[in-house]
């Protein structure tokens, strides 16, 4: 009888699961998964892990984890946040229905997503305002952050970042000490050493009407240039939206606080 009890107990705290309706999962992956994961589960990159044929269970409960914080990684919680218990269920069936993919094998990515219509501006030293310098100690870089004068007008006068506003983001790597930690000057910041690439954002009226709304960043556009100043290959402008996603009532922006504040 006790033994009859406590499996009582077990089933009736068991989380009531949702009918998984997997031809809805397909779409939901194919609008926003498949921008990462590939349509059929296949991922378009080797830091980004195949999913098709993993068991739903283990995809539930890690989407729930990303979804309560409980499992840190800034573009996959941007996502689950927006993710219902149905869209959860669904999209782990639907993974869970696939084949296991080949060895070595990539999705390309989807060409909607990835292309950026943001460009180099190539007169940005001389046109756009410095308004602050961020030090990343896990990747070991200074970033220095320009603005145009759209941007910076905007953002002064506390208003959203407009059309036409572009902010620029210089990468340099850090210069390091003997014991390969960054190097600190007189102001306690890190000191630039070489200049590794650059970032930019940009946003032109209609950019957006091609992404996803659970990735789309109203009109903005990201890239990232090599330091030659030519874009890098390979770069999944899907991330950038999701990374940057939570950040809509600060114009995208992770900087914006900054920006305002400029001089």
């Amino acid at each position: 009888m006790r033994a009859l009890l406590g499996l009582s107990v077990l089933l009736l705290a068991a989380p009531i699961t949702h009918a998984a309706d997997v031809e809805a999962g397909k779409a939901k992956v194919a609008a926003v998964c498949a921008a990462c994961h590939g349509a059929a589960g296949v991922s378009v990159s080797e830091s980004i892990p195949n999913l098709a044929a993993q068991r739903a269970g283990y995809i539930e409960a890690q989407l729930k984890a990303f979804k309560d914080g409980s499992r840190k990684a800034p573009i996959m919680n941007a996502i689950a946040a927006q993710l219902g218990p149905d869209d959860v269920a669904n999209v782990a069936a639907y993974f869970a229905s696939l084949a296991g993919a080949a060895p070595g094998i990539r999705s390309d990515l989807l060409p909607h997503i990835a292309k950026t219509r943001a460009t180099f501006p190539d007169a940005y030293k001389a046109t756009f305002t410095r308004y602050t310098t961020v030090d990343l100690a896990g990747p070991k870089q200074v970033r220095h952050f320009y603005a145009n004068p759209v941007a910076l007008k905007a953002a002064r006068e506390g208003r959203d970042l407009p059309d036409g506003s572009v902010l620029l983001g210089e990468i340099y790597s850090a210069k390091l000490g003997p014991d390969k930690n960054p190097v600190t000057g007189p102001d306690g910041r890190f000191v630039p050493d070489q200049i590794v690439g650059y970032a930019v954002m940009a946003r032109e009226a209609g950019w957006g009407k091609e992404i996803p709304e659970m990735l789309r960043n109203s009109d903005w556009n990201y890239a990232v240039f090599t330091a030659a100043r030519q874009p890098r290959p390979g770069v999944n402008q899907a991330e950038c939206f999701a990374c940057h996603k939570p950040l809509d009532k600060t114009s995208f922006a992770f900087t914006m606080k900054q920006l305002a504040a400029a001089k």
